[in-house]
């Protein structure tokens, strides 16, 4: 009885090593053609503020807002202006929040400075 139940196990650590060997080194999952739309919320935020990043830049309003539509939001101007409260209200990095604010009032939300706070407009670019 003893030998079945080793050789049973043998058998089931075996199958475990050769599929998870087959699974992650010889065949993975390779993701193709994946929208921005399908990437976790914090992922979107990321690349919310690199798009404020190349707003200040190119200055091109246009292209952010093509770029933020990547993202399949129903509204990117609002979005845009949930996100910079949003930071504003948890206190994120300052420079930060100058770069999303700064996007928010090229796209003509955020225009109130009282409820926005007086960020600065010289935000560090990468």
């Amino acid at each position: 009885m003893k030998q079945v139940i080793g050789s049973l196990l043998v058998g089931i650590l075996a199958g475990l090593a050769i599929g998870v060997f087959l699974g992650w080194e010889m065949f993975p999952v390779q993701y193709t053609n994946s929208s921005l739309s399908d990437l976790d919320t914090s992922y979107q935020e990321q690349y919310t503020i690199m798009v404020a990043e190349g707003y200040l830049v190119d200055g091109d309003i246009d292209l952010a807002i093509q770029r933020l539509q990547a993202l399949e939001m129903d509204n990117a101007f609002e979005y845009v202006q949930d996100l910079t409260e949003r930071y504003i209200s948890q206190s994120q990095d300052e420079n930060t929040i100058c770069k999303i604010n700064t996007l928010c009032k090229a796209m003509g939300r955020c225009q109130n400075t009282s409820d926005y706070g007086n960020w600065r407009s010289d935000c560090k670019t990468p």
